[in-house]
């Protein structure tokens, strides 16, 4: 399989989360931006590997069950993610706010491993798998934080450092103040510097020799008045996590 091609099955699984309904082959061509003769051979070889079934003539394709077997089997062997799970649920219920566990990219981004949605119905919405700046981001700021100087300048010096709002830091002398004033607070946040009204608070781990973070999101008006408190759940959460990794 060509990467092209792999990028392709990837992008109909995320078509699918995305519509919420079953595609005719035309729909998924036109939503993909490919030939129907491309997309017909890609849905083939889904559909007789039992990923994909027809709905109906005329009334489309949709994913099976399989898929969601599949990527359940991987998830429970992350042997990272098992470890960390019972804390961030406990995160979650204790403040009723997502809560997001993440670590570095190789291309120095944010990634989020895993995201516990709030309760709430006004709430930070996130999925797993998505990726954030390191600089406008309270888990990329903690993670920056655990880096020597020289290792954290070279970093900031290469990474496109966007200004998303007059709130983002680009420069980095200011970044690095934030982060030393961080570290005396007691938490690393963002306060709408990349996403008007919604803010989170974070703190950084390691485990196994790795650098993660974990942060508690809400909407600011929900987030601000609460830095304190939940700073001091996520700490108290990474500090166990770290004495039993």
């Amino acid at each position: 399989m060509s990467v092209k091609t792999a990028l392709r099955v990837i992008e109909i699984i995320e078509v699918f989360a995305r519509e919420k309904r079953p595609l005719s082959l035309s729909e998924l061509a036109r939503l993909l931006d490919v030939p129907v003769s491309s997309c017909l051979a890609l849905i083939r070889t889904l559909n007789e590997l039992g990923y994909l079934y027809e709905v109906g003539r005329r009334n489309g394709y949709y994913p099976t069950s399989r898929l969601l077997a599949k990527a359940q089997q991987i998830s429970k062997a992350d042997p990272i993610l098992e470890r960390v799970y019972p804390s961030l649920a406990e995160l979650r219920d204790a403040t009723q706010e997502t809560v997001v566990f993440a670590k570095l990219s190789t291309d120095h981004r944010v990634v989020y491993l895993e995201v516990l949605d709030s309760p709430h119905t006004i709430r930070y919405v996130a999925a797993a798998g998505e990726f954030r700046p390191i600089h406008a981001n309270s888990l990329g700021k903690a993670m920056l934080s655990l880096m020597s100087p020289d290792e954290r300048r070279a970093l900031l010096a290469r990474a496109p450092l966007e200004r998303f709002n007059a709130r983002t830091l680009v420069d980095i002398d200011a970044i690095e103040a934030e982060l030393a004033l961080s570290r005396e607070r007691g938490w690393f946040r963002n306060l709408s510097e990349s996403i008007d009204e919604v803010g989170a608070v974070a703190w950084p781990l390691t485990l196994g020799g790795e650098r993660y973070a974990i942060s508690v999101g809400a909407p600011v008006y929900r987030i601000e008045p609460n830095q304190a408190a939940y700073a001091s759940i996520i700490r108290a959460a990474c500090a166990a996590l770290e004495r039993h990794g």
